[in-house]
């Protein structure tokens, strides 16, 4: 088991460095795979096709890199693959700080049918990683958080990992004076709230389901409950919530208020990643205007920027872009 810092926090005083981390902990290689329409029970050819270096880290990063904000990408790597998933990062211009997990990197696929406008998502799970990795990805953590500003955490982590990791990260950031954005659901989300990240992003369904699961049942009272549940997690925690809800307009608790946000709907060419994206834009918002003093009306301008990057991440076959 890894030591824990005590959690004395400072504020985020560190603003001439405006850099962000990023993390996610299941690596990805996405493989994208464009067909005109897709047949069952028969053979289906691809002329269009891509791999890339993915998972939700990063596609955020990715997407970072091409709004001009400085960031570096920690994970986990192992395998086979490793050479070819940082050669695919290397293409992207990613800043990558990896640790030896002795875990082969997963592969994703991504199957589109154009004449239905469908993406189907096909996963693999993880692997778990070897001993100690944890404690190794906190020791390389912690030579990153004095020149950062901002961390983002995304996904669920890979199997072997501490419970206690994504927490202690949350925690060892917080002691730093990070901002902190936490895209993640369940007991990693339940674990970390007490070191008070300052934005909190999962959909609603993760929302529901790692806060009141037995509201699947009464989707009636569900915006009601969801909003007595931000207001609460924010006297408690002191931290903001934004709930993606798919092509439908997010809802968005700040400083205990509850608000809706109005989200454009178009055609998506590919849909994977556009969560992430999401998530890039609005950092990068947040940061343009500064950490320590977001108005409402800021908050809200960082996410239209959100929105939109989310939006434009949809038009490209490739996942987590906002250009070509």
């Amino acid at each position: 088991m890894f030591r824990q810092l005590k959690p004395e926090h400072k504020q985020c005083n560190n603003l001439s460095k405006p850099a962000v981390i990023t993390i996610y902990l299941n690596p990805t290689l996405q493989k994208t795979l464009v067909f005109q329409s897709v047949v069952p029970n028969t053979v289906n050819r691809s002329s269009e096709y891509r791999l890339d270096a993915s998972g939700k880290g990063i596609n955020v990063s990715r997407v970072l890199t091409q709004l001009g904000r400085e960031n570096i990408h920690l994970t986990q790597l192992g395998g086979c693959f490793r050479p070819l998933f940082l050669e695919l990062c290397a293409k992207d211009k990613l800043a990558v700080k990896w640790v030896e997990s002795y875990s082969e990197i997963r592969f994703c696929y991504t199957v589109i049918d154009k004449e239905k406008c469908q993406a189907t998502e096909l996963v693999e799970e993880g692997k778990p990683v070897g001993e100690g990795t944890g404690e190794k990805l906190l020791g390389v953590l912690d030579t990153l958080l004095p020149e950062y500003t901002t961390l983002v955490i995304s996904g669920t982590a890979a199997p072997g990992f501490s419970s206690a990791l994504i927490p202690e990260i949350v925690n060892r950031a917080k002691q730093n004076g990070l901002f902190i954005v936490l895209d993640i659901r369940g007991q990693d989300l339940l674990n970390s709230l007490p070191y008070k990240p300052d934005i909190i992003k999962p959909n609603l369904d993760e929302f529901i389901t790692t806060f009141a699961p037995e509201l699947h049942k009464d989707p009636f009272v569900i915006k009601d409950v969801t909003t007595s549940l931000c207001r609460k997690i924010h006297m408690l925690h002191g931290c903001h919530t934004i709930l993606t809800r798919g092509s439908q307009n997010l809802w968005f608790s700040y400083a205990g208020g509850f608000e809706e946000f109005p989200v454009e709907t178009i055609p998506a060419v590919n849909p994977i990643g556009s969560g992430d994206a999401f998530t890039a834009g609005l950092i990068n918002s947040l940061l343009d205007s500064g950490l320590n003093d977001i108005s409402v009306d800021l908050f809200r301008d960082a996410l239209a920027a959100a929105c939109h990057c989310g939006k434009l991440n949809s038009m490209y076959v490739k996942p987590g872009v906002i250009r070509a």
